[in-house]
């Protein structure tokens, strides 16, 4: 789900089992990407999964790492996410986000070689495009809540506060 110039391009880590079952993104019950997206201000009202297309009109699109479905990003292998990041390069080249959002420390990591990254806004662009590391939203995440996931969603919305 991505088009020319959006302001930005979500990168999921993969789908999952139920993801690669109904061809929409997020769409696990639970999942928190689509509450979140509205409750951070990058929709009007919270999107249901079928209603993905609706995300592009907004000036945001949706891709994957890894198109490979699985029940946890864990049964990825350390060569698909440096494939992916490889096919997301291309990607990036010819749509040109502005920013590309990737919801997921340990596979941003695992994609682009490094030990460890922090939240947010990174220094390094990736093919022009400006770099965020978000939280992944999948409710197996317990790491986050959901008001945090809001308030780190919100500033990449909001960069300027």
């Amino acid at each position: 789900m991505i088009a020319p110039g959006l302001r930005a391009l979500f990168c999921g880590i993969n789908p999952g089992l139920y993801s690669g079952a109904t061809g929409h993104h997020f769409a696990r019950p639970g999942n928190r990407f689509w509450p979140v997206l509205h409750q951070s201000g990058f929709t009007k009202w919270q999107l249901h999964p079928a209603e993905q297309s609706e995300l592009l009109k907004a000036g945001y699109g949706v891709v994957n790492l890894v198109n490979r479905a699985t029940a946890t990003a864990d049964e990825l292998a350390a060569v698909e996410f440096v494939a992916g990041r490889k096919r997301l390069a291309a990607k990036v080249r010819r749509y040109r986000p502005r920013v590309v959002a990737f919801l997921g420390v340990g596979a941003y990591c695992q994609a682009f070689g490094l030990r460890k990254a922090r939240i947010g806004l990174q220094a390094e662009p990736f093919e022009g495009a400006k770099v965020w590391v978000l939280p992944n939203p999948s409710g197996l995440n317990a790491n986050y809540q959901l008001p945090d996931l809001v308030r780190l969603f919100r500033a990449l919305k909001n960069p300027s506060g």
